[in-house]
C-alpha cells in the first residue's frame, strides 16, 4: 500500500484546503497520484454538497465591487450555513475574489469562469467538502452608471452600490455616503416614479380603510390620501429620504449641494437579514 510522505500531504492540503487526514486518505486511495487525489477530494465535496442540498445557507458574506472607472458594479452574496464560517478569513477572501471576478459577468458566466485551474462552480463544491457546509452564491446584483460608489456594512451582511449622474468634485465620497444610506434605510425605489403600481394601490387601500374607520368624510379622503402618499414617498424612496448624515436635507438635496446638476440615478442593495 502506498504511504504518502508528509510533504505531499501538506502540499495537497495547501492546494485544496482540505484537512490533513482527508488529504492523506485521498493520496492513499490515489496511490500517490496528486491530480487524482484532488479529484477524489472534489468527489467528496460533491457528495457532501448533495447531502446538504436541502440545507439553508442563510449566513455568509455580502461583497460589493466597482470597476476602476466607476461605471460598472456588482454585489454577490457567498452563502454558508453558520456565522462561524461566514467570519472565517479565508471564506471572506474567497467572497472578495469571486466578487472581483463577477464584474462584467452574469451569475452563470461567473460559475463557469476559471478559478485557479477549476471553475468557480467546482470551487464551491470543493469548499462544501472542505468546510462541511453548503456553500453557494446566492444574491447576484449588477449595476451600470455614469459614476458608481459602494459601501459594505461592518460584518459583511449588507452591501449597496449607488449610481450618480456624473463625476464631479466630491462624487466618490457622495456615492459612498448615499450607498450607506441605501444599506441603512433600505428604500423601496429610487423615487415615486419607480414605485410599483401594486405597492401604491396597496398603500392607498390601507390608508383609505384607516381614514374611513376614523370617520373622515368621503369628500376629503382623496385630498388626505395625497398627503399620506407624499409622506410614504418621503420615507421610502431614496432621493426623498432624509439624509442620514444630516436630517435637515434630503438625499437629493445632499448630492445637489456638490453640484446643482448632480442626481442619484440608481442603486442596488443586498442583505442577508
Amino acid at each position: 500500500m502506498y504511504t504518502p510522505v508528509a510533504a505531499d500531504v501538506a502540499k495537497l492540503r495547501n492546494t485544496t484546503g482540505a484537512g490533513m487526514m482527508d488529504c492523506k486518505k485521498a493520496l492513499v486511495e490515489a496511490e500517490g497520484d496528486f491530480e487524482k487525489a484532488i479529484e477524489i477530494l472534489r468527489k467528496k465535496g460533491q457528495k457532501v454538497a448533495a447531502n446538504r442540498a436541502d440545507r439553508e445557507s442563510t449566513e455568509g458574506a455580502v461583497i460589493a465591487k466597482v470597476n476602476d472607472d466607476k461605471t460598472r458594479g456588482v454585489i454577490i452574496a457567498l452563502n454558508c450555513e453558520t456565522d462561524f464560517v461566514a467570519k472565517n478569513e479565508e471564506f471572506v477572501k474567497l467572497a472578495h475574489d469571486l466578487a472581483e471576478m463577477a464584474l462584467g459577468k452574469t451569475k452563470e458566466e461567473l460559475l463557469a469562469a476559471d478559478y485557479k485551474g477549476i471553475t468557480v462552480a467546482e470551487k464551491l463544491i470543493e469548499q462544501t467538502g472542505v468546510i462541511g457546509e453548503k456553500i453557494e452564491i446566492g444574491s447576484f446584483e449588477t449595476i451600470e452608471g455614469p459614476f458608481l460608489g459602494a459601501y459594505i456594512h461592518a460584518g459583511n451582511k449588507i452591501a449597496a452600490i449607488t449610481s450618480l449622474s456624473g463625476d464631479v468634485n466630491g462624487s466618490e465620497e457622495a456615492a459612498k455616503a448615499v450607498s450607506m444610506q441605501v444599506a441603512a434605510m433600505n428604500p423601496i425605489a429610487l423615487d415615486e416614479t419607480k414605485v410599483s403600481q401594486d405597492t401604491i394601490d396597496k398603500e392607498l387601500e390601507i390608508e383609505r380603510d384607516l381614514l374611513i374607520k376614523e370617520g373622515k368624510p368621503e369628500n376629503i379622503i382623496d385630498n388626505i390620501l395625497k398627503g399620506k402618499m407624499q409622506k410614504f414617498y418621503k420615507d421610502n424612496t431614496l432621493v426623498h429620504q432624509a439624509f442620514i448624515k444630516d436630517g435637515n436635507m434630503s438625499v437629493s438635496d445632499y448630492v445637489k449641494s456638490l453640484d446643482d446638476s448632480l442626481k442619484v440615478v440608481g442603486f442596488v442593495r443586498v442583505s442577508l437579514t
